[in-house]
């Protein structure tokens, strides 16, 4: 099995933090989200992965790329990369992979996380993942057929389809299916708002007779922007408490120091005369004295005092003193 992420885009709802690193390597809960994202699907497929491949911008720097294919390298599997030069649509940037497009593979676009406990369904020639949404005018949905076979692509529907949104990640049984027609479609300059889509060449696949079922999950999570990522940070260290996971590390110092869970706390952070949690992740080497904070993600090696934080995304190497309540700071920001 093979794992395609594309995360060419850096992010720009989420600046300034996306400034100095890609939105994919934010840590979720003390983990990168590409990594979460990478691992959750080798988890839920229970299949040896024999490929990652990423599709990056050529700016993201070596530094990202050896971070990215070592994601890789702990599942056992080889680690490779791709550049999309041009920002031209997620058919576009599938194919920049196209070296690694065939066989059983998995395409993940890497700015969302899931929960799910399924059994793949092998015998589809491909699976979309989707969740069903309170709001499907806002999402891209699948309508299905008496099969339970997906018929359907509406991309924001003004009228009713479904509830069933599409969340962005597809098994093919055959990557080199999907390949042709996604070839066929750049070919033809099929292209929609200046892009190239997936959809298209799925809807070719299934005017082929190629059979598309629903992959149904329990929860999903967006990396969007400020907001929904604290808010996807608070629900994953919730699941991660659930599950058991240790999400304090043991060179963690903490004095004077009430910590409500779930709270991930990195290594050699400091955690002094201050109160954290619940839903907050501190990242390594963090230092954090007379304040108190809950529902927030403060990246690594950053100071924070004197503060009464809620809701916050700090980034790395950042310092902050002061006593606003809702605030998103980036890399190498100062407030004093």
């Amino acid at each position: 099995m093979k794992i395609i992420v594309p995360m060419a885009g850096r992010g720009s709802r989420l600046r300034p933090h996306t400034l100095t690193i890609p939105k994919p390597l934010i840590p979720i809960a003390g983990k990168p989200i590409v990594q979460r994202l990478v691992e959750d699907i080798a988890s839920v497929l229970d299949e040896e992965i024999e490929e990652v491949a990423y599709v990056i911008a050529e700016d993201f720097g070596k530094e990202t790329e050896e971070n990215l294919k070592q994601i890789a390298q702990n599942l056992g599997a080889k680690g490779s990369i791709y550049y999309q030069d041009k920002p031209l649509g997620t058919g576009h940037a599938i194919m920049c992979a196209q070296e690694s497009l065939s066989g059983p593979c998995v395409i993940a676009y890497a700015d969302t996380l899931f929960r799910a406990d399924f059994t793949l369904d092998k015998e589809a020639d491909s699976v979309i993942w989707v969740k069903q949404v309170k709001n499907p005018e806002a999402y891209g949905v699948v309508s299905l057929n008496e099969n339970n076979e997906i018929e359907g692509l509406v991309e924001k529907p003004k009228d009713f389809v479904s509830d069933l949104a599409v969340i962005g990640i597809y098994y093919f049984k055959d990557g080199a299916v999907l390949k042709s027609e996604l070839q066929a479609v750049l070919d033809a300059k099929l292209m929609h708002g200046g892009e190239y889509q997936i959809n298209d060449g799925i809807k070719q696949m299934q005017a082929k007779g190629y059979t598309f079922k629903p992959g149904k999950i329990d929860e999903w999570m967006d990396c969007g922007n400020k907001n929904v990522t604290v808010e996807t940070n608070g629900r994953m260290l919730q699941f991660l408490h659930k599950e058991g996971a240790h999400l304090v590390a043991s060179s963690a110092q903490l004095e004077n120091a009430s910590v409500i869970p779930p709270c991930y706390i990195g290594e050699n952070a400091v955690i002094k005369d201050a109160t954290i949690g619940p839903n907050v992740s501190v990242g390594e080497g963090t230092v954090i004295k007379n304040s108190t904070i809950e529902e927030s993600l403060i990246q690594n090696y950053s100071q924070v005092t004197n503060a009464q934080l809620k809701n916050a995304m700090i980034g790395n190497y950042a310092k902050f003193d002061g006593n606003f309540t809702a605030i998103s700071i980036g890399d190498y920001s100062e407030l004093v």
